[in-house]
């Protein structure tokens, strides 16, 4: 079994293996996810598993704390970057994890060229930053669906309904 620790990359590193002739990613069809994940929980799961079940490779886009912040405000994120991507790459369908600081992840696509980058819940392909980028150099754009109920907001609200009140 793969340490966690050597599934997490920089964008440098991560492009290295992207294009090294002897591991042949390039030659495979990976997938590229992005997001917060700040409680891992079974919609993020479930998500991930149908994301990388779509190629040979799921690399995630792991937003920084300085990006989370900026995206979902300054209590969040509740479980610090380093200890978001140890748990996503502690999982069997997450190859690699890359942290990025832009709210979206159009830079790093651009870098990193996946075949397949896909997004999950009210998003569609027309109104998705990122399809311009995906397209342009000829990838896929593919939108899953969020198991209903199932977000992290949701716990943090239950959470402080249960102990706080």
């Amino acid at each position: 079994m793969i340490n966690p620790e050597e599934k997490i990359l920089s964008v440098n590193d991560m492009k290295k293996v992207i294009n090294n002739p002897n591991g042949n990613l390039k030659e495979k069809k990976f997938v590229f996810t992005n997001g917060c994940f700040d409680i891992i929980h079974a919609g993020h799961i479930s998500y991930l598993s149908k994301a990388a079940s779509l190629g040979d490779a799921l690399i995630i886009g792991l937003n920084s704390d300085e990006s989370v912040r900026r995206i979902k405000g300054e209590k969040r994120p509740l479980v610090k970057q380093e200890d978001r991507a140890y748990v996503l790459a502690g999982l069997e369908c997450v190859d690699y994890v890359v942290y990025f600081n832009e709210d979206t992840p159009v830079e790093l696509l651009s870098e990193l060229q996946p075949h397949i980058h896909v997004k999950g819940g009210g998003y569609t392909i027309d109104n998705l930053p990122e399809t311009p980028v995906v397209h342009g150099y000829g990838g896929e754009v593919v939108v899953l669906p969020f198991l209903e109920g199932r977000s992290t907001t949701d716990i943090v609200k239950l959470i402080l309904d249960r102990y706080c009140n």
